[in-house]
């Protein structure tokens, strides 16, 4: 059995990401996963992350019989912009694994990487397999950072690494520079749970289109589409589900009266609020950031059978053209948004949910774990030895 040190970028609850799908996932391993540390400052900007000070004192939590989720202690801020805090933060971080690896017993363990700040930590915990799984373009990310330090804490990463996934073709590009085990895997959906949304019948009131929006509300949205949107549809709705990140300005959005946020959901309540929409949208502005995201809320739209109207980026929405409705600009976004409240194929429908089912995390977990095999990071599986 596989020994799993996770190290994420997501707390395991309450929103499941790609790093909970694939741990939740990954057969015959034994999985110890680490919540991020908070730094000491973090809570002067947000109170409700005091807490997590002291959170990694407490007991880790078994989720399944082979999962048990720790949270880690805070570190310093600062450790994207200055490699040296960096270093001091993980060396730190990796007394704390080292023990709780050890009480579990872990003396072969695989590390699981999920942030170019690993890098650091590879010296200071003892492994026999790595994987650095990439989601994102890190070091386009706003905030405290310094583009060519997390860089280059990615480039040492992934060149030490023993398999390199990550979800876009421009991260691939990047990636494949530093090592030649580099897989594109995009993200998934779970898609018994969003596959019901078909099941549930839907009348729609040409009168009051309803357009669905569900993810972070973050910089890289189009924001002026949307309100371009509100704007040609003034009898319609448009529901936003999802967090407004910190520093975003949607003050525009609540000015107008036919935009609605919802705020967070429950993943399970999403299939029904979904089924409510008559139209998905897939909304990105041009940027670095967005041209390498994998939305999972893209998989999701797909899987539900839903018509889906989506800006030009991330880039990999191209691969479903000939099922979803692409704009280029606000204009023919609304024309797109039209054609797709009146769209009448049933066969579209089937298309995106058999897209949508050749995405589930299954099928990309298999993947993986397929490619972990092959090049002996993982033991083959018992049907084949």
């Amino acid at each position: 059995m596989e020994q799993i040190i996770c190290l994420s970028t997501s707390n395991y609850h309450p929103y499941p990401t790609r790093k909970q799908n694939v741990m939740n996932r990954l057969s015959d391993a034994q999985i110890i996963y680490f919540d991020p540390p908070v730094t000491y400052l973090a809570p002067l900007k947000d109170r409700s992350l005091r807490p997590r000070l002291s959170r990694f004192r407490q007991p880790g939590e078994q989720v399944k019989d082979n999962l048990t989720v720790y949270a880690l202690p805070p570190v310093w801020p600062l450790g994207n912009k200055y490699r040296w805090i960096n270093r001091r933060n993980q060396k730190k971080l990796a007394r704390y694994i080292r023990k709780r690896a050890a009480e579990h017993g872990f003396n072969r363990p695989h590390l699981w990487c999920y942030s170019p700040t690993s890098a650091d930590i590879l010296p200071h915990v003892e492994h026999q397999g790595l994987v650095y799984d990439c989601v994102d373009r890190h070091s386009a990310y706003s905030g405290l950072l310094n583009p060519q330090v997390v860089d280059a804490m990615e480039r040492d990463l992934a060149s030490a690494a023993d398999m390199v996934f990550c979800t876009a073709g421009g991260l691939y590009e990047t990636l494949s520079r530093y090592n030649q085990r580099t897989v594109l895997i995009p993200n998934g959906v779970d898609y018994p749970l969003f596959s019901q949304t078909a099941q549930v019948p839907h009348i729609p009131d040409p009168q009051r289109p309803v357009f669905g929006f569900v993810g972070m509300l973050q910089d890289c949205i189009a924001y002026d589409w949307l309100l371009k949107l509100a704007e040609a549809f003034p009898q319609g709705e448009i529901r936003l589900i999802g967090r407004v990140m910190p520093g975003v300005d949607i003050s525009a959005l609540k000015q107008r009266e036919n935009i609605r946020l919802l705020g967070l959901m429950p993943q399970r309540q999403l299939p029904e609020e979904i089924g409510q929409f008559d139209v998905c949208l897939n909304l990105f502005a041009p940027g670095r950031l967005s041209r390498d995201v994998s939305p999972l809320k893209f998989y999701e739209y797909l899987a539900t059978g839903k018509p889906i109207v989506s800006t030009p980026e991330p880039l990999q929405v191209a691969d479903y053209a000939d099922i979803i409705y692409i704009a280029d600009n606000p204009e023919q976004f609304i024309s797109q948004c039209r054609l797709a409240l009146a769209e009448k194929d049933p066969a579209l429908v089937k298309a995106r949910m058999a897209a949508g089912e050749a995405a589930s995390w299954d099928n990309r977990v298999r993947q993986m774990e397929a490619c972990l095999r092959q090049n002996g990071i993982f033991a083959a599986n018992a049907a084949q030895q």
